[in-house]
């Protein structure tokens, strides 16, 4: 097997499979156009959230085996996990919606007001009923892309080169020219300060048409997000996207509607049509992509099975033959 590897792009995706590879001694070069990580990556977008649990309400099993095993991985790697669990709430006219949701979701405690109390203070006098996952974590997706970029550098992986050794592609949806059933499902997110509010975790509110999750940051910070349409335009934000996740943030807590709007934010996630990762190759290329909303949480399993298919020649669990020449 090879020890030699160029890794063609630099967001979560290709960050984590060098991160990996790099540790089990092989030779890396990360090629992104872009250089390094910023806001021409989706994955600089991302919540940062940890919450295996949470996405099996409508993903499959394996994402939730998988992303039981992301914040060890991040935490090996030099990332700050934040463990305090993730809060579900719904206001009183949608509880069946937590109802079903603590259905699908089988580790989730239940909190009565007291509960919500001692967890989100500013959350119980709007909510009398939440659900509780006290295992999930999160983290910050800028600080920890940026950290794992100057991580990498110092172990020696470069940033810029010709292409040597085996290709893995790592591009998001750029790599639509090659993996022709790859779509673009477009996220819209918002990055607002409110000072008025404290919240410790996130916090996803369940909505039947605009749920909407908000994730603390520092000083009063907090992304919220976000919207999934099915479109691989990454540049406009529209007007009732944003009005949408406005409303959802107010309903929250009314504080958030003094709040500073930071940004706005827009990109597409790269999806394959039953929204789960794939390994391919094509001709002499490898591809791993198709992580959909799922990037921090499913991009270190995907940069292990990689590995072991290009180091140790093991067939992945999402592996997918394709005999196309390149």
């Amino acid at each position: 097997m090879t020890s030699s590897f160029t890794i063609l792009g630099g967001g979560v995706c290709g960050l984590a499979m060098a991160a990996e590879l790099s540790s089990r001694g092989a030779q890396v070069t990360v090629i992104d156009p872009h250089g390094a990580p910023g806001d021409h990556a989706c994955s600089w977008w991302a919540g940062g959230m940890l919450a295996p649990e949470c996405e099996g309400v409508s993903a499959e099993p394996e994402i939730v085996q998988q992303g039981r095993l992301a914040a060890a991985w991040w935490e090996s790697h030099g990332a700050t996990i934040i463990r305090k669990g993730t809060m579900v709430v719904a206001l009183g006219r949608d509880h069946s919606e937590l109802a079903t949701f603590a259905r699908r979701a089988p580790l989730a405690t239940t909190l009565d007001r007291d509960g919500i109390d001692a967890c989100e203070p500013h959350l119980a006098e709007r909510f009398s009923k939440a659900l509780f996952l006290a295992d999930e974590c999160h983290l910050d997706p800028r600080a920890t892309l940026i950290a794992l970029n100057d991580r990498l550098a110092q172990m020696g992986v470069a940033s810029e080169g010709d292409v040597r050794g085996q290709v893995i592609d790592c591009r998001g949806l750029a790599a639509r020219d090659a993996l022709t059933d790859l779509r673009g499902v477009k996220g819209e997110m918002l990055v607002v300060r409110c000072p008025d509010v404290t919240l410790s975790r996130p916090v996803r509110l369940l909505h039947p048409r605009f749920p909407l999750y908000i994730v603390p940051r520092s000083d009063g910070v907090f992304m919220l997000g976000a919207t999934q349409l099915e479109t691989g335009e990454r540049h406009r934000a529209t007007l009732r996207s944003v009005m949408e996740l406005m409303n959802a943030a107010y309903a929250l807590h009314p504080a958030f509607g003094e709040a500073e709007l930071l940004e706005i934010g827009v990109d597409a996630r790269p999806a394959f049509p039953d929204n789960q990762p794939r390994i391919r190759r094509i001709g002499e290329r490898i591809y791993a992509n198709g992580l959909f909303r799922h990037g921090f949480l499913l991009a270190p399993a995907l940069a292990r099975m990689t590995a072991d298919l290009v180091l140790e020649g093991e067939t992945p669990e999402v592996w997918y033959e394709d005999h196309r020449e390149r």
